[in-house]
């Protein structure tokens, strides 16, 4: 599993208009529309069907929402970074202005779960965190995302 597999350069966003977590979620799905042509309806719904489970803010600034839909035959990620930091009831009570969120086919056992593993452990690392909030175009932030799996894998 590798970043690139994972996500394409055009679901990477950086949002000003992103003032709440049902926002965020809206904005995740029309982004899921766009860059995969994925029903922004069904993303936004599973989304907050998973939420509901509870919070997916996994703490330092940094949410992983993720969600299986039916009719995909692969993972696939968006990465949004935030001008202003949001509540998401993250696990530490720290405002969210981090967010990659998976999107599964409904079938997905492991493959979900190393997704999930590697975009945890790149998003854990503080200097990876630092450098994304440190830049606003859309194809840097795509950058420092394959270069740090590439630099842990090595």
């Amino acid at each position: 599993m590798d970043f690139a597999k994972l996500l394409k350069p055009d679901a990477v966003k950086v949002l000003t208009s992103a003032s709440s977590k049902k926002r965020l979620l809206h904005d995740i799905g029309e982004l899921a529309f766009q860059a995969y042509g994925l029903d922004a309806s069904a993303v936004i719904e599973a989304l907050q069907t998973r939420e509901s489970l509870g919070p997916t803010g996994v703490g330092h600034g940094v949410a992983l929402p993720h969600a299986r839909l039916e009719g995909l035959d692969a993972v696939l990620g968006a990465f949004v970074l935030l001008d202003k930091p949001i509540d998401f009831n993250a696990v530490d009570r720290q405002p969210v202005d981090i967010a990659f969120a998976l999107f599964a086919p409904e079938n997905a056992g492991v493959e979900h779960l190393k997704a999930l593993a590697l975009v945890s452990r790149t998003l854990r690392n503080p200097s990876v965190c630092t450098k994304l909030r440190a830049n606003s175009d859309p194809a840097t932030l795509y950058t420092i995302l394959t270069e740090a799996q590439a630099s842990q894998a090595a």
